[in-house]
């Protein structure tokens, strides 16, 4: 008997419903979300940086599914390893055989991974940083891990009890026994390493929430201690890594940085099939897989999956023969320098930082007058309204999808496709100069909407 299934016919007769379906079945939070800032569009189709609507109308990317379309969408190196894969009929999972794309894919990647020697594959980012941990309490026989405030390294439980910032952790204790520092307070790890029991500190070499780079020489001085203590650093690039920040990892735009783990996932991906992957020494696998009765003592059910394998060597391909690195190092140093030369023009632009393609525009309290007691009026009801009236007309008005960087942050977080180049930087700097223009004017409608929103902040209270 033949089973008939046809996804475009589905597709065609009840795509409209997307929004309805998602109230109904899903988080019923994200479409009234959508709905209440402007953000329910309907795209119909995506490629590289951009999406269409039903009108043929283009809107920029520049979230990159947070990170995730690091070669933005549809590549087609990436698409066809896919269908090569899947015609290829693999005898993939049997869990009882070893077969050849995990390992080169694992191979590929460490080449570009001096100082680490083996790969642990899973599913997502939050699983890549559980593996991590377990492996550092494992190794270390020592139960505490330490993060950095304001950091985010998944929603798991493992990876919760390593997040920075308290909206994710409430209401979801008790988690594991872990203790935030101060990212670049080299006195406060200090502190924390004498008490014997820190097994190592979890750190993204950039800060997804807000952009905070960690300070020159930290990483490197913070790995010193850590080993003369018998501590590990775990390095959580799941976001900086693959090119973003225009080096390989983000950790090695400081010179002598050897991390013992590092976390992977996002644009390994290819934007098609979830991959993480775990990173690390030689010497740490080999004491967790310490023999033949502990070959199964961590492992994930689809991890090494073959399509997920063949998305990873097609994405590593691009990477080495497009130059990708080297253009988000190039084309991010464009935007981030055009946006800084803003900085004196605009009172409420208050900073622009990032590396790469990874670019906070932070905005802050102005000078004068009348847009002081504006935005006094906006923190007042809710931190973080400012930069969502500037998300809201980039996409309403000038079709660019961008996102604030994090709960009640005034920082726009810019995570574009590593492919973009001028053409999407003049875009971008332009749309935005004309958003800060109505910001800065005696009237816009930007006010009007930011009522909008304070009503909103009110009445969720």
């Amino acid at each position: 008997m033949t089973t008939e299934f046809d996804l475009g016919r589905l597709l065609a007769e009840r795509g409209a419903e997307r929004y309805e379906l998602h109230s109904r079945y899903l988080n019923h939070q994200l479409p009234r979300m959508l709905h209440t800032i402007g953000f329910d569009k309907v795209y119909e189709r995506a490629e590289g940086a951009y999406f269409w609507d039903a009108d043929g109308d283009d809107y920029l990317d520049m979230l990159a599914g947070f990170g995730v379309m690091g070669l933005g969408r549809h590549h087609p190196v990436v698409r066809k390893a896919l269908h090569d894969v899947l015609d290829a009929s693999l005898a993939d999972l049997t869990r009882f055989d070893c077969q050849p794309l995990p390992g080169l894919l694992a191979e590929k990647l460490l080449a570009h991974s001096p100082h680490l020697d083996r790969v642990f594959f899973g599913n997502s980012g939050t699983e890549a940083v559980e593996t991590a941990l377990k492996f550092a309490r494992f190794v270390t026989g020592r139960p505490r891990i330490l993060y950095c405030d304001h950091a985010f390294h998944g929603l798991t439980t493992g990876s919760l009890s390593v997040n920075g910032e308290s909206g994710f952790r409430d209401g979801f204790a008790p988690l594991l026994p872990d203790t935030a520092v101060p990212l670049g307070d080299l006195a406060a790890l200090t502190r924390e390493l004498k008490k014997g029991d820190v097994a190592a500190l979890i750190v993204e070499p950039i800060q997804g929430k807000g952009v905070h780079e960690a300070p020159p020489g930290y990483l490197r001085a913070a790995q010193e201690l850590l080993h003369r203590h018998k501590a590990l650093l775990i390095a959580d690039e799941v976001q900086t890594g693959l090119g973003r920040t225009g080096c390989f990892y983000a950790y090695q735009h400081e010179d002598g940085v050897e991390p013992d783990l590092v976390c992977v996932a996002k644009a390994l991906s290819g934007g098609y099939v979830p991959v993480g992957a775990t990173v690390g020494k030689d010497w740490i696998f080999k004491k967790v897989y310490s023999s033949m009765d502990r070959v199964l003592v961590h492992s994930a059910s689809f991890g090494s999956n073959a399509q997920a394998m063949a998305a990873g060597l097609a994405v590593l391909s691009v990477m080495e023969n497009e130059q990708i690195v080297a253009n988000a190092r190039a084309t991010g140093e464009q935007l981030k320098s055009r946006l800084a030369a803003l900085t004196d023009k605009y009172e409420l632009l208050a900073d622009v930082r990032g590396r790469g393609l990874m670019v906070g525009i932070e905005f802050g309290r102005p000078d004068s007058l009348k847009l002081r007691s504006r935005w006094t009026m906006l923190q007042a009801a809710r931190k973080g309204l400012f930069a969502q009236m500037v998300v809201v007309p980039l996409l309403r008005r000038h079709r660019i999808l961008t996102q604030v960087s994090g709960d009640h942050l005034e920082v726009i977080k810019l995570i574009p496709p590593l492919i973009i180049g001028e053409r999407e930087v003049d875009r971008f700097v332009d749309a935005f100069t004309d958003v800060m223009d109505d910001a800065h004017s005696g009237g816009g409608l930007m006010w009007d909407f930011g009522k909008t929103l304070i009503k909103q902040a009110v009445a969720n209270r």
